[in-house]
């Protein structure tokens, strides 16, 4: 049986270095093999787990337009969804311990009701073959009025030490109960924090309603790793933030 996160947030709380810690605890406690899926249009995790490589990465999305721009045009013999699986199949970057799945840019215009159905077949088949499933999710809300949040045991909703970031990560979870999203759990994590968390600010979290699984200091490692194109899953086993992440991260596990 899987174990499926999913980190949400507002953009710039850090959900894609959120997303990399976590799976760096799972890689080094041991708890592998891991999917992870990179469900931003931005698409930053590649580099934060080390895995974009030299070539291009093919993503979900590209192969779901090439799919449809083609309508479909399939060897002769082989059923439509079996050729779909097998191109969303190549879009899988596979390592020894840690498979990435890069769903790239929303579809353009046009009716892919058959390719999304389609496709949330082929990543219920595929989360099945791992343990832990990582989805580092777009920044926002949209994902959610979308639908593409489901069957999810725990949300870590990602908060900066800001009001803004608070009341997003509130709106977070308000609307995936509204739309009755299947998602077991709710945590909150604050990222990038001072020294001192003022109370007024520690009330604010109490008032939102969700499970507060702890602090991630500011950490200068992170944008000199950023700068130097260094993986966040290469960070020492001292630094400030991977110190705080073990903490945090054995409250999930």
């Amino acid at each position: 049986m899987s174990r499926v996160i999913a980190i949400a947030g507002k953009g710039g709380t850090g959900k894609t270095t959120t997303s990399a810690l976590l799976i760096r605890f799972l890689k080094k406690s041991g708890k592998t093999p891991i999917l992870a899926v990179d469900a931003d249009p931005d698409s930053n995790l590649p580099e934060a787990l080390g895995m974009s490589g030299d070539k291009t990465l093919s993503t979900v999305g590209s192969t779901r337009q090439e799919f449809f721009d083609t309508k479909g045009d399939v060897p002769a013999g082989m059923p439509k969804e079996a050729f779909l699986e097998l191109k969303l199949s190549q879009a899988l970057v596979e390592s020894k311990s840690i498979d990435l799945l890069v769903m790239g840019r929303p579809e353009g215009s046009g009716c892919y009701c058959y390719i999304n159905n389609v496709l949330r077949k082929h990543l219920d088949h595929l989360g099945n073959n791992y343990p832990f499933v990582i989805i580092d999710n777009e920044a926002g809300l949209e994902h959610l009025s979308r639908r593409t949040e489901q069957n999810i045991d725990t949300m870590v909703i990602v908060s900066d030490y800001s009001h803004n970031g608070l009341r997003a990560a509130t709106r977070v979870k308000d609307l995936a109960e509204e739309m009755k999203l299947d998602i077991k759990s709710y945590n909150l994590i604050i990222n990038n924090t001072p020294v001192s968390v003022s109370p007024q600010f520690q009330k604010e979290i109490e008032d939102t309603g969700i499970n507060l699984l702890g602090f991630i200091p500011h950490d200068e490692q992170i944008p000199i790793f950023d700068i130097e194109n260094k993986p966040v899953t290469d960070l020492p086993d001292t630094s400030p933030v991977v110190t705080a992440f073990k903490t945090i991260a054995e409250k999930l596990f």
